[in-house]
């Protein structure tokens, strides 16, 4: 069983896997030679979509989070301020052949972030050095380009550079005394002790990702991404286009013309690899009894992108058509969540245009899945508020504007949930009743925002909007859907329960007929933990021993090792006697043959075997 990764590490791509933005320079070099015919393999040129194998392919790092949010105020307050940075790249040193990877500094969405991430490195500054005792420190000479050196033991400031916000991520986050004893001094919250059990006509859900299969081999997710880095080193050849690409030995050659359309299908195959492993995971939902799913936004990388976004009819509708063939088939739910940089109450356009722009990309996604029709009505994008901007009455005015110019196959799909910044469900019922938009009311999100003059933090005093909420869902005749999760034990302040602890204790006193997605970072281990605690439909599927081999998989058998000859040693006068026993002996010692093992259908790879055993430890420490 591979080892498994830590949070950490799932949080972000490791920069190891970072390959550098132009290929080694072969100039003045005799190019490598080839190999005979008779010793080459057969030719594949077609690239591994194991981003174990290929440094061109990443893990996206949305998928492993509980939840696309994020996880402070001025993260998601203040972004447009965060993206106002100067983005031209004065570096003298760079090479003219290298494209420009820098793109508008207009956009607050993530696909902007990651474009933005791929500039050249600029050099460090020297170190400063410290002075005498009783003198002050003295910085060396910036060099062009860079940022002053920091004085020495200054506390880190946040960055002002776009990136990845990940609630999930390892550390502490710091609090200050009067921010603690403000936490400690709150009302105690006040929850129902309503379970609800039995639980019929409600399904557990998990997003994105499969924990299981991600780590079976071979991997089976549809989070795959890239950079936009690897997307113009691939509209190049390779150097040798009979080979598959290798990160060293057969990269893009530069010194060939370009071409968009390979750089557009080197995108192409990684998203078809994504949508692919959709039915599988269905089916493996399906035999432990999941039926719902959120998928995930970063299936078709910079899909909504301004400058490399790209329409997914019709080179992945086949795909997805299949995909939705399986979920009818199953009765499986799917439904989406945009990230936080989709705001539709921002004053900015170019947020405002990028927004659309990404709705556009989930509604193709879900409608080219061709369900049934109610199925395709429970396919809703979740969407936040995003921030307030200093006035909450303005925000929601041009929310309003700007939902009514929205296509009518958006206005169908999206609906709106409570945050853990800004907005309560007292702030967005009223605007959903008024738009005939549906409210998914987020229980963790509540215990931390709410309208503390109207209503106690907990579960208990919030069911009495079950009505008013349920209502919303029913004008549209869409199943309604709730999210679950937990803050971490240790958290105290508002900003420190925002994180997501990897599993959850308890069951919501959810209504029935309501879906309920977990927000947990374990994915589905946290609904196989609600399953077994509560005994859930589904949960004797499951077997209570964690494997220690994975018998799901075909892994290439080991050769034995060969044991050492023994020195020679002076050869005793034998006897027909010590013949006889020494022919005995040969044959006693003679090795079994190596079992062979019967290979395991591709159906049932990654599948738990026939004992069921897919539970893991998780992720979390």
């Amino acid at each position: 069983m591979p080892k498994r990764k830590t949070s950490a590490a799932l949080a972000q791509p490791s920069p190891l896997l970072e390959i550098p933005l132009q290929a080694p320079s072969v100039e003045n070099e005799p190019p490598p030679p080839k190999r005979r015919a008779s010793a080459r393999k057969v030719s594949q040129t077609k690239a591994s979509m194991n981003p174990d194998q290929n440094a061109n392919i990443l893990d996206a790092p949305e998928a492993f989070r509980a939840s696309p949010d994020a996880d402070t105020k001025d993260e998601r307050m203040d972004l447009g301020a965060l993206m106002d940075v100067d983005k031209e790249v004065k570096d003298k040193d760079k090479d003219d052949s290298v494209p420009s990877l820098v793109t508008n500094g207009d956009s607050d969405s993530p696909l902007s972030d990651i474009s933005e991430m791929e500039s050249p490195i600029k050099p460090k500054a020297p170190p400063v050095k410290a002075a005498e005792k009783g003198g002050k420190a003295k910085a060396a000479p910036a060099l062009p380009d860079t940022k002053p050196a920091a004085p020495a033991k200054v506390k880190k400031e946040a960055t002002k550079e776009p990136q990845f916000l990940d609630p999930e991520a390892d550390g502490e986050e710091e609090a200050g005394e009067e921010e603690i004893k403000e936490a400690l001094s709150r009302p105690p919250p006040v929850n129902s002790d309503y379970l609800p059990l039995p639980w019929g006509g409600r399904r557990l859900g998990y997003a994105c990702l499969n924990t299981y299969l991600r780590f079976s081999t071979p991997p089976v997710f549809s989070s795959r991404t890239c950079r936009i880095a690897s997307i113009l080193e691939n509209r190049h050849p390779l150097r040798d286009p009979n080979e598959p690409p290798h990160a060293t030995k057969n990269r893009p050659d530069r010194e060939q013309a370009a071409s968009t359309r390979r750089g557009q299908e080197f995108v192409e195959q990684l998203c078809l690899a994504n949508v692919r492993d959709i039915p599988k995971m269905l089916r493996w939902n399906d035999r432990y009894g999941i039926k719902f799913m959120r998928l995930s936004s970063e299936m078709f990388p910079f899909a909504s992108h301004e400058e490399y976004g790209y329409k997914l009819a019709p080179f992945a509708s086949e795909a997805l058509a299949e995909a939705g063939k399986v979920a009818a088939e199953l009765g499986h739910r799917l439904t989406t969540h945009p990230g936080q940089f989709t705001q539709l109450g921002s004053p900015r356009k170019p947020v405002i245009d990028n927004a659309l722009r990404d709705l556009d990309y989930h509604a193709e996604l879900l409608s080219l899945l061709k369900l049934p029709p109610q199925q395709d009505r429970d396919a809703v994008m979740v969407l936040h508020l995003g921030g307030v901007f200093g006035d909450k009455a303005a925000t929601l005015d041009r929310f309003r504007h700007n939902y009514a110019a929205l296509p009518q196959a958006v206005k169908d799909r999206l609906v709106l949930e409570n945050d853990d910044v800004s907005w309560s469900v007292h702030d967005l019922l009223p605007v959903c009743e008024e738009l005939n938009i549906p409210l998914v009311l987020d229980y963790h999100h509540h215990n931390i925002i709410f309208d503390a003059d109207q209503i106690r933090e907990g579960t208990r005093d919030i069911m009495d909007l079950y009505p008013r909420i349920l209502a919303t869902w029913k004008r549209k005749n869409i199943t309604p859907k709730m999210h679950y999760s937990e803050p971490c034990p240790d958290a105290i302040t508002g900003r420190q329960r925002r994180k997501h602890s990897p599993r959850v204790a308890t069951l919501p006193p959810v209504p029935e007929g309501v879906d309920l997605m977990i927000e947990a970072k374990d994915k589905e281990q946290a609904v196989f933990e609600l399953m077994r605690t509560f005994k859930l439909p589904g949960y004797h599927l499951l077997n209570d021993i964690v494997p220690h081999v994975r018998k799901d998989e075909n892994r290439a058998p080991k050769t034995p090792k060969k044991q050492k000859t023994p020195k020679k040693k002076a050869k005793p006068i034998k006897t027909e006697d010590d013949d006889d026993e020494a022919g005995e002996e040969k044959e006693d010692d003679e090795p079994a043959p190596p079992e062979v093992a019967i290979p395991i259908p591709n159906e049932e790879l990654g599948m738990g075997g026939p004992d069921g055993r897919v539970r893991n430890i998780g992720f979390a420490p």
